[in-house]
């Protein structure tokens, strides 16, 4: 399974990104994706998951309301639209999937590369 992250970039405070992650193989609807961020010095942490089938949504408590996370399931792709962006939201940004809902990255078995998000102040 390959999974595929674009869209990163540099804006400045208050800006928009949409972030893409495209999946190689059928993402079956019992499957989570998900996305996490890792800033320098830091671990890498839980952002927002879908869940394939349903479209339920989750969310990092400090991104709610400024992030949104879709899927195109024609086209196996996940969406991150990130809106309002502050200089705390840099970091790269890493997609993943997996079997069940968890907001920590072990149980998530498949990653993508990462893109990197820059927000100046």
């Amino acid at each position: 399974v390959q999974l595929q992250a674009c869209g990163g970039g540099s804006v400045q405070a208050g800006g928009s990104l949409r972030l893409s992650c495209a999946t190689s193989v059928r993402t079956f609807s019992s499957h989570v994706m998900g996305w996490f961020r890792q800033a320098p010095g830091k671990e890498r942490s839980f952002v927002a998951a879908i869940r394939w089938g349903t479209g339920r949504t989750y969310y990092e408590e400090s991104v709610k309301g400024r992030f949104a996370v879709s899927r195109d399931t024609t086209k196996n792709t996940m969406y991150l639209q990130m809106n309002s962006l502050k200089p705390e939201d840099t970091a790269v940004y890493y997609c993943a999937r997996a079997n069940e809902y968890a907001t920590t990255p072990a149980p998530y078995k498949y990653w993508g590369q990462g893109t990197l998000v820059t927000v100046s102040s």
